[in-house]
């Protein structure tokens, strides 16, 4: 039987090129001479005896940036972080009292810049063991685990579209259960799921 962490760290091995937020909408640019703050998000994945599962967050609705979408774990890289990845262990221990010490770091995928002038870094992380994820007040209004599959098949990926400061802007979607996952989350994991079809 294939060892699903193996087959994880096989796919980051050939990840493909960064992405951005604006790849699906050609008549839609970043701003000329805008600056990009790095961030890191954390994708975490337990495996146990029924499969593989992902953690996934709903912000909360009165945050300034995405509002309410259900993401990643993660945020800016402060300047104490040592990285990217230093980022992103750290935001989801505020974020869903994840143990940075309960993660083995797999990799990380291509960065993705988003409208909101993030530098994100994707860092794949298996967690170790189960725990009870905690939400942060305030940032936080859900922590909630989906198989991993049902992510990364691409047959569930449509890509829709809205008005964005007077332009269409196009971006991809994919549901699970009762979550509608869209924006640089999806992208994210579109990203994911080419680089795992591409073995």
């Amino acid at each position: 039987m294939t060892d699903p962490a193996n087959t994880l760290r096989a796919a980051l091995a050939r990840a493909g090129a960064p992405s951005s937020d604006f790849d699906l909408s050609p008549g839609t640019h970043p701003p000329e001479g805008r600056r990009l703050r790095p961030a890191g998000v954390l994708v975490p994945v337990l495996i146990d005896s029924s499969g593989a599962k992902l953690y996934l967050t709903k912000r909360s609705s009165a945050l300034r940036h995405h509002p309410g979408q259900i993401a990643f774990p993660g945020g800016k890289q402060d300047p104490d972080d040592a990285d990217a990845v230093a980022a992103a262990l750290r935001e989801a221990q505020e974020e869903i009292g994840l143990d940075p010490a309960n993660v083995e770091v797999l990799g990380c995928l291509p960065a993705h810049e988003t409208v909101t002038a993030f530098h994100v870094t994707p860092v794949v992380g298996l967690v170790r063991a189960r725990f009870t994820p905690v939400a942060e007040a305030g940032e936080v209004d859900e922590v909630f685990e989906v198989p991993l599959d049902d992510v990364l098949d691409r047959r569930n990926f449509s890509v829709q579209s809205r008005l964005w400061r007077g332009t269409w802007r196009h971006y991809y979607t994919v549901p699970v259960g009762p979550y509608y996952i869209w924006g640089a989350t999806a992208h994210i994991l579109r990203a994911m799921a080419d680089t795992m079809e591409r073995g």
